[in-house]
């Protein structure tokens, strides 16, 4: 390449960076500052759903999107956040002046991992600070959904709403025939035998397929204990129940895996009654948009198609890899 040549491609990439640099800081300084500069996360916004006594407050906590702990990728947009999801439940733990908290499920479940620990998050509020927690769930709480409403002092479901599906899955894809029929050859170099196990270049032994149940099923005798904890339904039953089915919010009911059926306005108006709140202020927690998330986005707007192609290739990694999750999907 001559030197002309480098020169030019020297600017053109000075003059990418520039135009990226430029979008960045025209969208920061036309954003609402206040809320940008969210830097101290532990501390959330609180919209008033009903009026009431400050010093006696439920906290209404969303859970929306697949249970997954992608917060530490810098181009995260996606409506769940894990480790923010867990500092609302512990901050309105220690706040004084909340006195309950309703978590707002609508999810079809996701990690085995990220929904033990909101589990155990809810059980630490209710010991650690006594503090009744209920679950309104929405759309759907599925699998992990179910998993972490299993310790909540009351579960109230929409009639309609789709739970249940309780169980362990992990799926991999397997394209052996089309790379056979496409001519590719995969070379691996593993360090043991079962190094490459769910690899998607080969079928999978009976051997590796043997270990991997072992692992699905000591997941699922821990799914069915927090269940029979939970919900004091005994062994039996809920292995009954935990085929891996779906159940609308009314069967549930029947079965005893909620506790009523309504909306969140339900939910709220039971929790008050049930715990001399009457003249509690209902609130919402919320969270701005944190400067490094609106970068993120912006980054994410200004790389285009790149940025498109950097998140398929990421998605492609993780699939690769064998995961098990608490998860229903249609």
């Amino acid at each position: 390449m001559t030197r002309k040549r480098w020169i030019a491609l020297t600017i053109a990439i000075i003059l990418f960076v520039f135009s990226i640099g430029f979008q960045a800081v025209t969208r920061i300084m036309t954003a609402d500052l206040e809320k940008l500069m969210n830097f101290d996360v532990g501390k959330f916004e609180e919209d008033i759903l009903e009026e009431g006594s400050s010093l006696n407050k439920i906290a209404v906590i969303r859970l929306n999107g697949i249970i997954q702990d992608t917060s530490t990728n810098a181009f995260n947009t996606t409506t769940y956040n894990h480790n923010q999801f867990l500092q609302m439940i512990e901050e309105a733990g220690e706040d004084s002046t909340i006195k309950g908290i309703i978590l707002r499920v609508n999810t079809p479940g996701g990690g085995v991992v990220e929904s033990a620990e909101i589990h155990d998050k809810i059980k630490e509020v209710q010991e650690r600070h006594g503090k009744p927690v209920y679950v309104s769930m929405g759309n759907t709480a599925a699998s992990g959904g179910y998993y972490i409403s299993a310790p909540a002092d009351k579960i109230i479901a929409h009639p309609a709403t789709l739970t249940g599906s309780i169980g362990v899955i992990m799926e991999s894809i397997n394209f052996t025939e089309l790379a056979n029929q496409l001519g590719i050859d995969f070379n691996t170099i593993k360090s043991g035998e079962f190094k490459d196990i769910m690899s998607a270049s080969r079928e999978m032994t009976e051997e590796e397929r043997q270990i991997l149940q072992t692992m699905i099923d000591d997941l699922y005798d821990d799914f069915v204990q927090v269940i029979v904890e939970g919900r004091e339904l005994s062994d039996e039953r809920v292995r009954e129940l935990g085929d891996g089915r779906v159940y609308t919010g009314s069967q549930a009911f029947e079965l005893g895996l909620v506790d009523s059926l309504g909306t969140l306005d339900d939910a709220i108006a039971s929790m008050k009654e049930e715990h001399q709140l009457e003249n509690a202020k209902v609130v919402e927690y919320k969270s701005g948009l944190g400067i490094y998330q609106y970068i993120g986005m912006t980054l994410k707007s200004s790389l285009g198609s790149q940025g498109k192609m950097d998140s398929l290739v990421e998605l492609l990694r993780q699939s690769n890899a064998p995961q098990a999750m608490y998860l229903y999907s249609e």
